[in-house]
C-alpha cells in the first residue's frame, strides 16, 4: 500500500455516509486516520462510524449551540499547525450545519481549506423520487411561513422533514404546491429504505394509516403552471388554498401561480370563502 501523505494544517470537510456505513470513500477514510482532531455534532454518532473503521481521534463537538465559541478553538488549532477534520452527523457537512461560517473564517484568514465530495441525503433523493428536473433548489426542513416564496420556482424543491410532522407538512404543501407532485424518499440507503410518490393526497393516505419512521426527505417535481385556467381550476386551488390560508394569502398565491391580476382573484376569493362560511353556517 502506498504510504499516505501527511496531511498539511487546515480544515477538511469529510462527508459521511447518510445510512450504509460502507458509503464512504478512500480518501475520507485516510483522511480521518491522519487528521489531528476531528469536529463534530455528536460524539456518539460519530464514534459508531470511527469505531466501524478503527479509528481513535480526539473529538471536538461542533454544533449550532456551541459553534459561535468553539470556532475560535478549532481556528487557533490550525494556525497552531493541526489538521481538522470536520464532519456532521450524516452526509456532507454545512447542509444543515453551521459549518458555513468556520469555512467563511478559515478563508478571511487565508487558512487552508478543502472538501472531501461523498454521500448526500438531497442528491440521493433526487436520484430515487423519479422527479428530478433540470434545477433544484434545496430549502432545508420546512417552515410554513416560507412556503409560498418558493411556489412559483422552476425546478425540484428538496425538504428534509421529521416523521412527527410529515402528514401535517404535506397537508399544508398541498395547498401551496398543488401543481407538483410530491416523492417521499425514507431511510435512504438503510434496510428499510422507502419512496412513495405521486400525488399528494395518496401520499398523505399512505403515512396516515402507516406513520413514518427515520429519515425523511421531500421532493417535490417542477411546477406546472396553467396558463389558462378555466374558472373550475381556479374555483378549486382557492377552495384548497383556503383550508390553510388566509384570504390575502389564498388570493396572492393563486394570482401568481396562474399569472392573473391579483384583485380580481382576492374578488373572487372573498367570494368562494362567503360560500364556505354559509354551508359551515348551515351545518
Amino acid at each position: 500500500m502506498a504510504q499516505l501523505i501527511p496531511l498539511k494544517p487546515g480544515l477538511y470537510c469529510v462527508a459521511t455516509p447518510i445510512g450504509n456505513l460502507k458509503d464512504i470513500t478512500v480518501r475520507a477514510l485516510e483522511t480521518l486516520q491522519q487528521c489531528d482532531i476531528i469536529a463534530c455534532e455528536d460524539t456518539r454518532t460519530s464514534r459508531k462510524l470511527l469505531a466501524h473503521y478503527g479509528i481513535s481521534k480526539p473529538l471536538w463537538i461542533y454544533h449550532d449551540h456551541n459553534a459561535n465559541a468553539k470556532r475560535n478553538d478549532i481556528l487557533n488549532a490550525i494556525r497552531d499547525g493541526k489538521s481538522i477534520a470536520l464532519i456532521s452527523d450524516a452526509g456532507t457537512p454545512l447542509i444543515s450545519d453551521p459549518g458555513t461560517k468556520l469555512v467563511r473564517a478559515c478563508q478571511e484568514e487565508r487558512l487552508y481549506i478543502t472538501t472531501l465530495p461523498g454521500a448526500s441525503a438531497v442528491i440521493a433523493a433526487l436520484v430515487l423520487s423519479g422527479l428530478m428536473s433540470h434545477a433544484f433548489a434545496f430549502v432545508g426542513f420546512c417552515e410554513p411561513k416560507h412556503m409560498q416564496k418558493w411556489f412559483t420556482f422552476d425546478g425540484n424543491l428538496v425538504f428534509f422533514e421529521s416523521p412527527r410532522r410529515l402528514v401535517q407538512t404535506l397537508k399544508r404543501m398541498s395547498t401551496t404546491f398543488h401543481n407538483r407532485k410530491v416523492a417521499v424518499v425514507r431511510e435512504i440507503t438503510k434496510m428499510f429504505e422507502e419512496v412513495r410518490g405521486n400525488d399528494f393526497e395518496s401520499v398523505i393516505t399512505h403515512y396516515n394509516a402507516h406513520p413514518p419512521k427515520g429519515e425523511i426527505v421531500i421532493v417535490l417535481g417542477e411546477a406546472h403552471i396553467n396558463t389558462s385556467p378555466s374558472i373550475d381550476a381556479i374555483d378549486e386551488a382557492l377552495t384548497k388554498a383556503l383550508e390553510t390560508l388566509s384570504i390575502k394569502d389564498a388570493a396572492h398565491m393563486v394570482a401568481t401561480i396562474f399569472d392573473l391580476p391579483k384583485k380580481e382573484i382576492y374578488a373572487h376569493a372573498l367570494t368562494i370563502k362567503e360560500h364556505i362560511n354559509l354551508i359551515i353556517s348551515k351545518d
